[in-house]
């Protein structure tokens, strides 16, 4: 059994697929996948996700604001009211990006500051977003406390130093299908490295789609690449990846319920 720790189901383009969510989920689980995380990134399109996974038994929530999308609204009061939904295991996506907005650095700390403080109040896991803000991340996460309740860092591809930081203050790496490119070599590593009791998979979907689904819409059933290509980097089986994937799934999203 797999689980996809991270994907955005609201986000996939169900038109160009030819189908809808109870579709793309059936897929998934003729290949083995039998959970999924629908990761939020904005208040405002956190109503409509909980609408479309409410059918589904097997898709947990998370509720937060990407830092590339602080732009569109920061309100912590509603966050805290979403976050405590029952079927919202986790606070995310958050965490900081200057790659792509080094101009509202200062703005995207202070947010993510705020996020971690409600996950340590409501007890609820994190999911980091980080690019290009190795330090900056690591540094807030220890100033607020994460530790108290963990996390995972998602899309991994940063340093395997960034990793073991991470791996310290009890956080999860949770790889992609960045680690099936041809150039993920630094990444590659990491996963060599990590041990597998520390790993989580995902698809990211819509994007990110591993070999040999490159360049097309990502979906969770893709998941299962991620998985194979993991086994045959660590030299283990792929029961192997699934059975120790899934088991931190949900040691460390305690509150999602196997069913």
């Amino acid at each position: 059994m797999l689980v996809d720790s991270h994907c955005h189901l609201d986000k996939l383009d169900y038109e160009q697929l030819h189908t809808g969510i109870d579709d793309v989920l059936a897929k998934a689980k003729a290949r083995g996948v039998e959970y999924f995380l629908s990761v939020g990134v904005t208040l405002k399109s956190f109503p409509s996700m909980m609408a479309m996974i409410e059918p589904h038994e097997n898709v947990f929530a998370s509720c937060g604001v990407h830092p590339l999308d602080i732009e569109e609204g920061f309100d912590f009061e509603l966050l805290k009211q979403y976050a405590q939904h029952d079927r919202v295991v986790a606070i995310g996506e958050t965490g900081l990006d200057y790659h792509y907005q080094p101009e509202l650095a200062e703005q995207q700390k202070e947010i993510f500051r705020q996020q971690v403080r409600l996950a340590v109040e409501l007890n609820k896991p994190l999911i980091i977003h980080t690019r290009m803000a190795r330090e900056d991340t690591l540094q807030i996460l220890r100033e607020e406390g994460a530790e108290k309740c963990g996390g995972v860092l998602h899309c991994f591809t940063e340093s395997l130093e960034m990793a073991q930081a991470a791996m310290e203050l009890g956080f999860y790496i949770s790889i992609s299908g960045i680690v099936t490119f041809n150039k993920a070599s630094e990444l590659k590593n990491v996963v060599s490295k990590v041990p597998l009791e520390r790993l989580l998979i995902e698809t990211d979907s819509p994007y990110l789609a591993p070999v040999p689904y490159r360049g097309k819409q990502n979906q969770p059933a893709y998941v299962r690449e991620v998985a194979d290509y993991i086994a045959l980097l660590k030299g283990v089986s792929v029961q192997e990846v699934e059975q120790a994937t899934t088991e931190n799934f949900f040691r460390l999203f305690s509150q999602a319920k196997q069913k």
